[in-house]
């Protein structure tokens, strides 16, 4: 299977995916550490995909998504972005929106929480 297959299929077969460096529960990158510690505080089920143990979807990832950053969040498929955007969508409740809109279960007292420490 060639690393594009790899990662459809990983999008396919989960609500919420983050192509990230480092594991959710090891990150090895800020801005990887950053979104899942979001998703990990919110209590959203998500699976990780570290990309530095292949170099194929290291790479191929920014192929698929056109996008030149990791970490990168897909949710039932969708591309959502990148650290800035998530972070931001965190921030302005767009995130709670897609998420409900989507059907992904998530703490919505925890994204209160964020907001109201970062307003």
């Amino acid at each position: 299977m060639s690393a594009a297959d790899t990662i459809k299929a990983t999008i396919e077969k989960n609500d919420v995916v983050l192509f990230m460096k480092g594991t959710k529960m090891m990150p090895q990158c800020g801005f990887s550490s950053r979104v899942a510690g979001v998703l990990n505080f919110m209590g959203v089920e998500f699976q990780d995909v570290n990309v530095l143990a292949d170099a194929e979807v290291r790479q191929g990832i920014k192929e698929f998504s056109d996008w030149p950053t990791i970490p990168q969040l897909y949710v039932k498929g969708e591309f959502v972005g990148g650290c800035d955007i998530v972070t931001e969508m965190t921030l302005s409740g767009e995130l709670d929106q897609l998420f409900e809109a989507k059907g992904v279960t998530f703490d919505k007292t925890a994204a209160d929480k964020i907001r109201e420490a970062n307003g």
